[in-house]
């Protein structure tokens, strides 16, 4: 498990760096944490510094998936904010599983509302808000992740 220490708002860019360099080949990114954390604030960091020149402000919240595709490399990315899912039958109306099969970048916000089927290959990322107001992000595996 390798964690990525975010000490304030202007680390943000940095820290999206660094989370590139941990991607690999991996296209399914769960991104775990309280509510206010900074799941949707720390994809738009990653999404810029993925080339995405449009600014991605908002949560998907409403709309429950937001398409980007990176103006540098063309990739196409997907950014689920899967809050209002209340069932995997709902998720399923949406899709989910053409998006996840897709080869397409696809970065999770409430990934706990379809955990049962993710890929066994999805990345868990775990946001936590530190008393001095930093985030840490922990980032491995499913059961890394459920350990800590």
């Amino acid at each position: 498990m390798k964690q990525i220490m975010i000490p304030n708002a202007d680390a943000l860019a940095e820290a999206a760096h660094e989370f590139l360099g941990l991607m690999d080949d991996a296209t399914v990114f769960a991104f775990d944490g309280e509510m206010g954390a900074g799941k949707t604030t720390f994809i738009n960091a990653l999404s810029r510094a993925l080339g995405v020149e449009d600014d991605p402000t908002g949560s998907p919240t409403f709309s429950i998936v937001n398409e980007y595709r990176s103006d540098t490399t063309a990739e196409l990315i997907y950014h689920f904010d899967l809050y209002r899912i209340e069932n995997l039958e709902q998720a399923f109306d949406i899709g989910i599983e053409d998006y996840l099969d897709s080869g397409a970048l696809c970065l999770i916000e409430w990934p706990d509302r379809v955990a049962d089927i993710l890929p066994d290959d999805t990345v868990w990322v775990k946001i936590d808000v530190l008393p001095d107001g930093a985030r840490r992000l922990s980032v491995g595996t499913a059961e890394e992740i459920a350990a800590l």
